[in-house]
């Protein structure tokens, strides 16, 4: 290439300025828009919330405004927009707007208050459920990818296999057994404090070699814990937990938050066995950064990303779980109002009272809908490999 030509080809040249960088919340609002479905299920969630929260005020306290629990037998199965009949009710009978938005049950009571109300249980068991699930999923799929290389010994397993012996038995009334076998732990760990130094590891004797070796890795055992968990059907796992224990709110929260958590874990350890050979982390050991920083300053906000995909469809899972026990009769007990216990009493007038299945069911359809496109529009617009889509 001639001087001439070297000149041309440097003065055609043109430098493009780089593409101003967005925010976070500049992408997340871009791909929003572009992912109608995703934007759509967004404003179903937010309607939703306020309907809960609104629900909430006006359907608690002494003197509600939507009273969910006032019967009136005159004003039975009565259709929705319907008028009440203001001369068969006493004035404090009358409905807050003076009409039956959604008709009413066999008992005559107002089946948009029971919705206002229901709406707020579904979402108090959705959320405090999920957040369950999640808590015990970051916690176990942390350690199995961050600390899963490291061994359980043998007596470690035995101890806790002492410890929940125990304790078996002094709940099925066997006392003294029970008691005997939870003393021998603390009385195990009392004399290996003792002779920790007394013996080198060439004069180890055989048992105790035997009770120090490697039984199984961090990961391996809390990896086949949740293969043990998949096994079970979640739905029945659950409904026999709950016919064992009594009719609580909080124990249905408790129960489908404990049943939950393994899809969590999975995400989390397959995230921290990425993150933690990555460059970021090996400098920060080599900072001399505790273990306790490294784990919550530095991988953890990188492997949030799939738990809130995991936790906002959860949510759904665990409304529609709440649901589905509360139409067998097993969810959250009267008074307390539920899209699920409101399906129930409609199905024996199906014919007589359609608006009583079709009013929850569709309700019910709805939010899980809106929260299972809003997790999928969520993933995308997190995994960066998912956003050339858009």
């Amino acid at each position: 290439m001639n001087p001439a030509e070297e000149t041309i080809n440097t003065t055609n040249y043109v430098e493009v300025p780089p593409a101003p960088k967005r925010t976070w919340m500049q992408e997340f609002r871009r791909m929003l828009g572009q992912n109608r479905l995703a934007g759509l299920g967004l404003i179903i969630f937010f309607l939703f919330f306020c309907c809960a929260l609104t629900g909430l005020v006006l359907t608690s306290g002494s003197k509600p405004v939507f009273d969910p629990s006032m019967i009136r037998l005159e004003e039975k199965l009565r259709p929705p927009l319907s008028k009440p009949n203001l001369k068969a009710l006493r004035p404090d009978q009358f409905p807050a707007l003076n009409v039956y938005l959604m008709g009413t049950d066999d008992l005559g009571r107002d089946v948009f208050a029971r919705m206002l109300q229901g709406a707020w249980v579904s979402l108090t068991v959705g959320f405090v459920a999920v957040g369950i699930s999640v808590l015990i999923g970051i916690f176990m799929g942390g350690i199995a990818g961050y600390f899963g290389q490291h061994h359980i010994k043998t007596v470690h397993i035995l101890l806790f296999l002492c410890v929940i012996g125990g304790t078996g038995l002094m709940i099925a009334n066997f006392t003294v057994i029970g008691t005997v076998i939870l003393l021998l732990c603390p009385a195990y760990i009392f004399y290996s404090l003792l002779t920790r130094h007394g013996s080198t590891e060439k004069e180890t004797p055989s048992l105790k070699a035997l009770l120090h070796s490697n039984a199984v890795s961090v990961d391996t055992l809390i990896m086949r814990i949740v293969d043990i968990m998949l096994c079970f059907p979640s739905f029945f796992l659950i409904l026999t937990v709950v016919a064992l224990l009594p009719a609580s709110i909080y124990n249905i929260m408790i129960v489908i938050g404990l049943t939950s958590w393994m899809g969590t874990t999975r995400f989390v350890r397959a995230e921290f066995l990425s993150l933690r050979e990555q460059d970021f982390v090996a400098a920060a050991k080599a900072l001399g950064l505790s273990t306790f920083r490294i784990i919550f300053r530095h991988i953890m906000p990188n492997a949030v990303a799939p738990v809130l995909v995991s936790a906002t469809i959860g949510i759904a899972s665990a409304i529609l779980t709440e649901a589905g026990l509360s139409f067998l009769g097993f969810g959250v007990p009267p008074p307390h109002a539920t899209w699920g216990n409101i399906l129930s009493n409609g199905k024996n007038f199906i014919f007589d009272a359609p608006w009583l299945t079709f009013i929850p069911g569709i309700a019910i359809l709805i939010v899980v809908l809106s929260f299972n496109l809003f997790g999928e529009g969520l993933r995308d617009i997190l995994n960066p490999k998912l956003r050339e889509r858009y």
